[in-house]
């Protein structure tokens, strides 16, 4: 017995040698060969197409910062030691090949998005080598050929609970790209705050956008539209596509605080949370809102939310327009009334020629399969994700176990949210969707991916953003590119052991999965039990517990100010 665990341990060892080379995720196909090429200063890189050397310029740029070479561009393909090349050959949106040779460097693709791809491969395998003492890197002689597993590789922000500003997303936009996630999903307006520029209506910002989920009186902080571009711009040269988030007709409690004429009234706990359905004037408004932010994201997709409607809803039933309208149109209920508002904004949407994204609620609606994208979140139910799929609709995979990275990561952690005693660790991220989804339902066409959503209730600091998100954004890599039957954790896992220096070299705090006490766990606001307290309105897919609300301490941080209690709902995405 003791011999075949030596035989395994020794076959791992050179499985880890030959095939990983330290890349996340894992490449479709790693061949070793035998030498190396030495990368310096009289390195060049040359293009086949000028339309690559902004590529080139960005990998020249990453390198001189992490290893401090100086790399020359030059628009001659023959020229260069590394050479990009756009081919013919066939292959997946951002597949690639990157050959590594005594001599020179290779990387091809079909597209410019594989070329990209192979550098960031390449950029990896730079980082992996100590320099010399004359400060060469010796790359070892490989070939690797690659491709994604799903279109759709996503990574959610929440900037409504507490905003982070253009450098820190900056800063996550490059590790996605370093991680080759592909989807920014940003969710910029909630209860706590409206954080996107709209020109028509200025009191959505300036109003709206003070506050946030722990202190109500703090100043207003958003997105100007320049801003917007900036990111989205930023985020284009690294192959992202950036998709904004405008939830209605809940989660509208900032946008009501400045515009209170088109609220759609309140309930305990749930102040103005939705948006007013018999007010013809309110679908004008949001159209506006829509036409704006559509004309800000090149993506031609807008996130409508959709979700936790119920939440305050009950506050329509008492309205008596509401119910004139209702009784108007022979609505049977507060149901049919909030599908036939989802419609016509949806409506909107699709008349500008953009693609409506919405939570798994919206699947019980009737909108074209072809004008629609289903975020399923509410693992414990699946037969939404069944429902959606039926009606086919594509499908992005983001449940909150094991995808909600404001969930704890350890047993030990006491700052974050658990679904009845489930929290999730990287190895749940890493090894989803294939032990979660029914082989059946996972074969579809139709899931075009997978996505982390961050949301921020209990994230206020930078430095425990990044203990949240990393290493679990290593795992939505692998879970999002490498095909199932290439995944090995052990291989994984030495891998990230790796990685885990690069994030050191970064200046990241991160929760570090081999030594739990590497990091202690960062904490913004702690939770306690309290006799009294003010009740503040959560919402987004949380549910902490079977329990409907939890109670929650107003205390100082070490990081930030106070935090108020929160009344959150039974379930949440956020």
């Amino acid at each position: 017995m003791k011999f075949k665990i030596l035989i395994a341990l020794l076959l791992f060892s050179s499985y880890i040698k030959a095939q990983n080379l330290n890349i996340i995720p894992q490449p479709r196909s790693v061949n070793i060969g035998a030498g190396q090429f030495v990368l310096n200063n009289h390195s060049a890189i040359g293009v086949s197409d000028t339309s690559l050397t902004v590529l080139a310029g960005y990998f020249q740029k990453e390198v001189s910062k992490a290893k401090g070479l100086t790399i020359a561009v030059n628009n001659n393909h023959e020229a260069g030691l590394i050479n990009l090349e756009l081919v013919n050959t066939p292959q997946i949106a951002g597949g690639y090949l990157l050959k590594v040779a005594p001599d020179c460097i290779t990387i091809s693709s079909q597209n410019k998005e594989g070329v990209f791809y192979g550098l960031t491969t390449l950029l990896q395998l730079v980082k992996g080598q100590s320099a010399g003492s004359n400060g060469d890197l010796a790359l070892p002689v490989c070939e690797i050929t690659d491709a994604p597993r799903y279109p759709w590789r996503g990574l959610m922000l929440d900037e409504s609970r507490h905003f982070f500003g253009k450098e820190k997303v900056k800063q996550l936009l490059d590790w996605m790209a370093y991680y080759k996630l592909n989807k920014f999903h940003w969710h910029l307006t909630d209860v706590q705050g409206w954080r996107i520029e709209i020109k028509k209506y200025p009191k959505l910002t300036s109003v709206g956008g003070a506050g946030d989920y722990s202190d109500t009186l703090t100043e207003a902080k958003y997105y100007t539209q320049d801003d917007i571009r900036e990111i989205v711009a930023y985020a284009a040269s690294r192959f992202i596509t950036v998709v904004p988030e405008i939830d209605m007709p809940g989660h509208a409690t900032a946008a009501n605080k400045a515009y209170p004429e088109f609220t759609g009234g309140s309930v305990a706990g749930y102040p103005n949370f939705t948006f007013n359905p018999s007010n013809e004037h309110t679908y004008d408004y949001l159209a506006d809102i829509i036409k704006e932010t559509n004309a800000l994201f090149p993506a031609r997709m807008i996130h409508l939310g959709g979700d936790e409607v119920a939440l305050g809803v009950k506050a329509w039933s008492l309205d008596t327009a509401i119910a004139r309208m209702m009784q108007k149109k022979n609505f049977e209920g507060v149901d049919e009334l909030e599908r036939y508002f989802f419609k016509r904004m949806a409506d909107t949407v699709t008349s500008l020629g953009s693609k409506i994204l919405a939570w798994d609620e919206a699947t019980g609606t009737n909108l074209p399969a072809d004008k629609i994208i289903i975020f399923w979140w509410r693992q414990n139910l699946p037969g939404q994700l069944h429902l959606a799929l039926q009606k086919n609709y594509q499908v992005v995979l983001c449940p909150r176990l094991p995808l909600y990275f404001d969930f704890v990561q350890d047993s030990g952690h006491i700052s974050g949210r658990k679904w009845n005693g489930v929290f999730n660790r990287v190895t749940d991220v890493y090894n989803f969707p294939d032990r979660q989804i029914p082989p059946d339902e996972l074969s579809s066409k139709l899931i075009i991916g997978v996505q982390a959503n961050i949301w921020t209730e209990k994230i206020a600091s930078e430095k425990r953003l990044d203990f949240m998100l990393f290493p679990r954004i290593a795992g939505l890599a692998e879970a999002g590119w490498t095909a199932p039957e290439l995944k090995n954790e052990m291989s994984f896992n030495e891998r990230l052991k790796a990685a885990l220096k690069d994030y050191d070299s970064a200046g990241i705090y991160y929760y570090n999965p081999f030594d739990p006490s590497y990091h202690p766990e960062a904490i913004d606001f702690e939770s306690t039990i309290k006799t009294r307290g003010f009740q503040k309105y959560s919402h987004r897919h949380h549910h902490t517990s079977k329990r409907s609300y939890a109670k929650i301490s107003k205390k100082r941080s070490k990081f930030q100010k106070s935090y108020a209690v929160s009344k959150e709902p039974s379930r949440k995405r956020k």
